[in-house]
């Protein structure tokens, strides 16, 4: 191929695109850059093999610590499990990219974008969403793109295209928009609690700058003279369909029109109607009938084409009819309810929410500093310390599989769920517990990460979580007939299923949180963007308001299980003191007091005990320890030991000076014990601080007014 080294100008910065240069023996591969982050990004295609009947698409992002100058951590010091960042930027490069394949397409794909450099100002992610769109028109693979991706931002009042991580961070807003030609095609936001409208207004001015991006790459195809692939699809059965038709038809009606009818009670009704109608007379047909021998060649093909049947009948009713098949109105949902403390404190909150057949338990943990994630991947957020994990076991859907470690759908969901709550959490110097969130799902009917965003809610303020406001969501699907479109609220299973959109919609009674769009068809316009995200509004806030008959504020009674931390600030120069030669001093105060401590680099010291008089021992101790003493300073202190020469007094908790013999009384002294017992209460002077920073005390020239303050602050 002939290598083509080009720039675009987009809004300010320069996107250089390299075809041709690396990875030859690829179907296609673009290195696109953007200040010093570079992201290679390769797409090859492989024949289909025998009986696969979906889309063998892999998608793998990989980040190599290189790019950013660093060596990996841990025994291997090599990249080894990859990070939750990159397993979420491989969902983003793949959720745009998947329906813009034909659906009939079997061939393996694979899409791998590799970080190569990383300059930690320009976010690698949409690059790598926008490469793919290019590596896969270079593999002359059927395509119904091109496709792009940009991050939006919200600085003030002002929207920006591909904010830096400062920009994004300091901002209200964090939305990547991809899009094809068709229209909007994908959406993944975290807000802080903006209006519906400038959220639309967001996805508006980014779908604009995608398009400028749509036009390069077409620019850049006719430069390489490329046309893009797009090959008709396999001849169907026309007999066979209309066999099926004819016979099950009605029958499906009927089922769609059971209202009554839960979800394991609908597929158990239309498997039956696949036996009995479909299956059992083309059993019936000779041997040598073409639809009998069709169907002997390709056992997949009635249930395909069976849920296809139901597919068409299914949005038909809805289109036609207004009509779901749970007897639901579009804009209705669910019925909704909570329970909050299901679980004994030792979970320190727990909370259960149904909506229909889905149900959701959440629970919180809370945790010490020192139990914050480290992360170890290119973004330069370095630990986080509000977690939210999703689990979806196989029972939810009356499965039976394998436990495995979470998945992708598992971690998307979860950083989703995680996402709609961090605008809502009190800020660190306020409550600085590490808080973990995990929710199980315990049955499955579609929604479920919008029921984990309700749970989470509810069991933070079960928990005592000061959340500033509570948080629900609600996920909208779509069905799109020609020019016809259907925007259902609280789409459960069959829905998503069977339907052309997922868009899940959390937020405030203020404004969202989080958003996340995924596409079954090429493209959406604004106009349907914009009513699905108005039309759940009201779905959301029906929904807290059922959230709010259970639990309308934080608990302030946390769990006696939980830890109780306290904090303070001291001065950085004495965080030596306090951890002390070889961690000796924080090991003795941990042994003491039974209190955990951690110590930041500017001085904020967080301990926590099982129980507060445990923490504030610790406290007063480490106070104590960072205290600026000055010479003629008076205290109340115990004698903690004597020798020959004079007494040790312990003036502040892990402070202790001398008393020499000669300064315990304005008379001679023959021995120490002769005025003082160990566990004696004595009122002392700083009469000097040595150069090594020892206490010399003193019991002389001490006015009574001094005494008298000293032994009222040591009441305290």
């Amino acid at each position: 191929m002939v290598e083509i080294d080009k720039s675009i100008s987009f809004d300010g910065r320069d996107i250089r695109l390299k075809v041709g240069l690396l990875a030859p023996q690829s179907g296609g591969s673009v290195m696109i850059q953007s200040g010093d982050t570079a992201v290679l990004v390769t797409a090859t295609r492989a024949p289909g093999r025998e009986g696969v009947d979906f889309l063998p698409l892999v998608v793998d992002y990989e980040e190599r610590l290189y790019a950013a100058g660093r060596i990996p951590g841990g025994f291997l010091r090599r990249e080894g499990r990859p990070p939750e960042k990159v397993i979420l930027t491989s969902r983003l490069i793949d959720r745009p990219l998947r329906p813009l394949f034909p659906s009939w397409l079997r061939d393996d794909i694979q899409i791998v974008a590799t970080t190569l450099s990383m300059d930690e100002q320009v976010p690698p992610d949409v690059l790598a969403v926008t490469g793919a769109s290019i590596a896969v028109l270079q593999g002359s693979i059927p395509f119904y793109g091109p496709m792009a991706a940009v991050r939006v931002g919200l600085l003030g009042d002002d929207f920006m295209i591909n904010p830096t991580y400062k920009e994004i961070e300091s901002g209200d807003l964090d939305l990547v928009v991809a899009g094809s030609p068709q229209g909007v095609i994908m959406v993944e936001a975290g807000a802080n609690q903006l209006p519906e409208q400038d959220i639309i207004e967001a996805i508006d001015f980014g779908y604009e700058a995608v398009q400028d991006l749509i036009k390069a790459q077409q620019d850049l195809l006719e430069e390489l003279g490329i046309d893009i692939v797009i090959a008709e699809p396999p001849a169907v059965d026309s007999n066979l369909e209309e066999f099926i038709s004819d016979r099950a038809t009605d029958k499906i009606k009927a089922v769609l029109s059971q209202f009554d009818l839960d979800k394991n009670g609908r597929d158990v009704a239309l498997d039956e109607v696949k036996d009995s109608a479909v299956k059992a007379e083309i059993a019936q047909l000779t041997e040598d009938d073409p639809i009998r021998v069709a169907v002997t060649e390709n056992s997949a093909l009635v249930d395909k084409l069976f849920k296809s049947l139901t597919k068409k009948l299914m949005r038909t009713q809805i289109v036609e009819e207004g009509v779901r098949v749970d007897g639901r109105k579009l804009d209705q949902v669910r019925p909704v309810s909570c329970q909050i403390s299901l679980l004994p404190q030792r979970v320190h909150g727990s909370a259960l929410f149904n909506r229909g057949l889905t149900q959701v338990l959440s629970t919180v943990t809370l945790g010490t500093p020192g139990d914050a994630q480290t992360l170890d991947d290119l973004n330069p957020e370095d630990e986080k310390r509000y977690l939210h994990h999703y689990n979806f076991p196989p029972f939810s859907v009356g499965e039976v599989k394998p436990l495995r470690s979470p998945g992708r759908r598992e971690i998307g969901h979860g950083a989703l769920a995680e996402r709609a709550l961090v605008p809502v959490l009190p800020p660190q110097h306020d409550f600085p517990y590490v808080i973990r969130v995990v929710s199980e799902v315990l049955s499955s009917n579609g929604s479920t990460s919008m029921g984990s965003v309700c749970g989470s809610t509810l069991a933070l303020m079960d928990s005592g979580v000061p959340i500033t406001k509570p948080v629900s969501g609600a996920a909208m699907g779509l069905i799109k007939e020609g020019e016809e479109v259907r925007i259902l609220t609280d789409i459960q299973g069959i829905e998503d299923f069977l339907g052309d959109m997922d868009f899940k919609v959390a937020g405030t009674d203020t404004g969202i949180t989080a958003l996340q769009m995924d596409m079954k068809i090429t493209g959406l316009s604004m106009d349907t963007v914009a009513q699905a995200i108005e039309q759940a509004k009201p779905a959301r806030l029906h929904i807290l308001e059922k959230m709010l008959a259970v639990i309308d504020t934080p608990s302030t009674d946390m769990s006696p299980f939980a830890p109780r931390l306290l904090t303070m600030r001291i001065d950085p120069e004495f965080i030596g003191t306090v951890i002390g030669p070889g961690g000796k001093t924080i090991k003795g105060i941990t042994e003491q007091t039974g209190a955990k401590i951690d110590i930041e680099d500017d001085g904020t010291v967080t301990v926590s005990a099982m129980d507060g008089d445990r923490a504030t021992k610790a406290i007063n101790i480490i106070q104590g320890l960072t205290r600026k003493l000055n010479e003629g300073d008076v205290y109340v202190g115990r004698v903690t030991r004597i020798i020959p020469i004079g007494a040790f007094v312990e003036i502040l908790p892990g402070k202790e000076g001398m008393i020499h013999i000669s300064q315990l009384a304005d008379y001679r002294v023959g021995k120490v014990e002769d005025e003082l017992a160990v566990g004696d209460e004595v009122v002392v002077k700083i009469r000097e601080i040595d150069n090594k920073g020892r206490l010399n005390l003193t019991r002389l020239n001490i006015h009574p007014d001094e005494a008298a303050a000293a032994r009222e602050a040591a009441a305290l």
